[in-house]
């Protein structure tokens, strides 16, 4: 047994971010296929803020300990694990439980991180990079020239988003609101203020012949919108309702809604297509293909942060015990980034 405690933060139920509750016990030991990772960053992600509602569509029952990624070093190996995983720093995507101080996790499914790349910084990276790689580049396979608009582009996974897109040459528009216009423009983007009227209309501007790509996180009524902008041979990418956010009733329907959406338009006589995007879809049926595919891909994206075609976007470094002030922090809106945990 490990002689360090565990600590973890659990959710109990659907509370404030101050109804976190902090959980001591004993650090677990890896079993046969597994991996402990003693965990140096995690962070919060929009499914955190869902999952306090428990609006977020797949959840486990309450309570959890909540954490959909995070880097660490692998402390301990079980049986059938290469003992050389031990003491490297590894990411992992975990959906839950990442937001405790030691993590249990198939060693098939962690990540190595380069040497030279931080723990917080790699943790950045990790389901937004993830996110952002797979719909730029397996879902709408963008090509250099090309436009796209990109809502909520100075987010989580808008920010990774829009970089990786500029480093492969293609045209970005994005929504933000005004006060991050300066910074978008920076990273070559076009800023339109979502907040300043019809979004479309002046997408149109931008964009006379239409969009090549959408990616749309916002819910049903926004991917209505972003269907239309696109030019023949587009394609939109949903990947979230993040608009329902505080709304009540079923947390199925709103992505059910954009789900049926997306049959309909890819059923009808045209050339442009739409999909929903899931990071998980195909594990349960492919589970090697898909770890496969999020090795090489979270190992691009690492690739790209060396390389400087992206940057670590840190909101904020809080401790794990202040997860309820880190919750609320990054449901405030007033940050840009990804806020981080450390034990």
């Amino acid at each position: 047994m490990n002689a360090e405690g565990l600590v973890e933060v659990v959710l109990p139920g659907k509370v404030e971010p101050e109804g976190l509750e902090i959980r001591h016990g004993a650090v677990p030991e890896a079993g046969p296929g597994q991996v402990l990772i003693r965990m140096e960053a995690t962070g919060v992600s929009f499914a955190e803020q869902q999952m306090r509602r428990g609006r977020y569509y797949d959840q486990p029952p309450f309570p959890f300990v909540p954490g959909y990624d995070l880097v660490g070093t692998v402390v301990s190996t079980g049986e059938r694990v290469a003992p050389g995983l031990a003491g490297l720093r590894v990411a992992a995507l975990v959906k839950v439980g990442g937001w405790a101080t030691h993590v249990l996790v198939d060693a098939a499914d962690v990540v190595p991180v380069p040497d030279g790349v931080g723990a917080a910084e790699a943790e950045t990276l990790v389901v937004n990079g993830i996110t952002a790689w797979q719909m730029l580049h397996r879902k709408a396979r963008v090509r250099a020239g090309q436009t796209i608009l990109v809502h909520g582009a100075n987010g989580g996974v808008g920010s990774v988003l829009v970089q990786l897109a500029r480093a492969a040459g293609v045209n970005v528009i994005g929504t933000a609101s005004a006060r991050h216009h300066d910074a978008l423009r920076e990273r070559g983007v076009l800023p339109v203020d979502y907040r300043a009227g019809d979004v479309a209309a002046r997408v149109r501007e931008l964009a006379p012949g239409g969009v090549d790509a959408v990616f749309d996180h916002v819910g049903v009524e926004s991917v209505v919108d972003s269907w239309h902008l696109l030019a023949p041979g587009g394609t939109l990418v949903a990947y979230g309702s993040a608009s329902t956010r505080d709304d009540e009733g079923s947390k199925q329907w709103p992505i059910l809604k954009i789900l049926a959406r997306v049959w309909l338009w890819n059923t009808l006589p045209n050339r442009r297509r739409a999909c929903f995007f899931n990071v998980w879809a195909g594990r349960a049926l492919t589970r090697n293909r898909f770890r496969a595919r999020l090795r090489a891909d979270l190992t691009d994206v690492f690739g790209a942060l060396q390389r400087g075609e992206v940057t670590a976007q840190i909101a904020a470094r809080l401790p794990l015990s202040r997860a309820a002030d880190a919750l609320r922090l990054a449901e405030s809106g007033t940050v840009a980034g990804k806020i981080v945990l450390n034990p």
